[in-house]
């Protein structure tokens, strides 16, 4: 059976073939052989129906929220409304209980319907989240400590994850971690402005500077393995944001004293978050660490456009102010275009490259 591939990574695979052919790594026969291997598949089929699940699960949380309105279905949950919380807690937890024995149950059975099987743990999730909020409102004594709710998750989910070996289960337990760590330090201060004199953007930077440490500490164990990629991403993408929506509002904790600042007076947030990015452009370009580029380059782009929206659109001709974003944008395209067009030819001649960078390097 021939491996469908769409037409980018035909092409790739191509290159990369006739590059193995003409530097004698494979002989002519090995390389056809190869090629007919795989086909360009005609339409990505994996792709709708990833779409369509997931449009699946938001029609039908619309279709809820429709079904809610109607007056005999309002009656009902009014008489539900008296049901204990214990009940409600016990009910979700054996549906999500029912539903990830399901799921885990179609991924050996079915391993190939990825995203069906997804979709049945997510609606598991979702159970499991209303389990916890109940067993949450039963034992309340009026503290409303309701962040230990979320700690109880990021332990939950993180079983669940790595008992099913499911990275969706993994990014609930990372999303509460988050949310822990936000309420807690609300909750420590009575939901004031400043928790040890940082604002919610600072405090989540440190968040994301540890939780993308830890992932360097954890790299090379063997149980993290399977998670890490994906820690690591969700780590960066807590670090930039915070860091983006620093540099946008500074230190300060709430609206009604930042909006009476200049926007330049947080020039050094903004100066700082572009070093940050850069930092781990020039690391990933460094040791080849392809997450970590990617962040550093997107996020240094998104900076500097987020600073020059924030300075000069008010104060510039709307034709000038679009045709410098314009131009600037058409520059970076050239320059990646250009680097693209040598790194093809490095690959595709590298012997012929190395000849040529001897007399600099003498």
């Amino acid at each position: 059976m021939k491996l469908h591939v769409d037409k980018q990574e035909s092409e790739f695979l191509n290159h990369v073939l006739t590059h193995w052919e003409e530097n004698d790594q494979i002989n002519k026969e090995q390389a056809e052989a190869l090629r007919n291997s795989y086909e360009v598949k005609g339409f990505d089929w994996m792709r709708l129906a990833k779409y369509s699940f997931w449009i699946a699960l938001i029609c039908g949380g619309a279709s809820f929220a429709f079904l809610i309105v109607n007056d005999a279905v309002v009656n009902w949950l009014k008489q539900l409304y008296y049901t204990p919380d214990v009940i409600i807690s016990i009910v979700s937890g054996i549906i999500a209980a029912v539903l990830f024995y399901i799921g885990r149950r179609r991924e050996r059975m079915m391993p190939e319907k990825v995203f069906s099987n997804e979709a049945v743990i997510f609606t598991g999730v979702l159970f499991t989240a209303s389990c916890i909020a109940y067993l949450g409102k039963t034992f309340d004594n009026g503290s409303a400590n309701f962040p230990i709710l979320f700690l109880l998750s990021v332990f939950v989910y993180g079983f669940l994850a790595w008992r099913m070996n499911s990275r969706l289960i993994w990014l609930f337990s990372l999303i509460s971690l988050g949310s822990w760590f936000g309420t807690e330090t609300g909750y420590q201060t009575h939901w004031s402005d400043y928790f040890l004199g940082m604002n919610y953007p600072l405090r989540f930077v440190l968040f994301g500077a540890v939780l993308v440490s830890a992932c360097y500490v954890l790299r090379k164990r063997k149980w993290f393995a399977f998670f890490w990629d994906q820690t690591y991403i969700v780590g960066l993408l807590y670090l930039f944001l915070s860091l983006w929506l620093l540099s946008i509002f500074g230190n300060y904790g709430n609206i009604d004293s930042w909006w009476h600042i200049r926007q330049i007076s947080l020039f050094y947030w903004g100066l700082i978050s572009a070093m940050a990015a850069g930092g781990f452009l020039l690391y990933g370009l460094k040791s080849n660490d392809a997450i970590a580029r990617e962040f550093g380059i997107t996020f240094l782009i998104i900076f500097l456009y987020t600073k020059y929206f924030e300075y000069f659109w008010e104060h510039t001709n709307k034709t000038l102010f679009f045709a410098i974003l314009a131009v600037s944008f058409w520059l970076i395209g050239r320059k990646a275009e250009k680097i693209w067009n040598l790194k093809s030819r490095q690959s595709s001649h590298p012997e012929k490259d190395d000849q040529l960078n001897k007399p600099a390097a003498l």
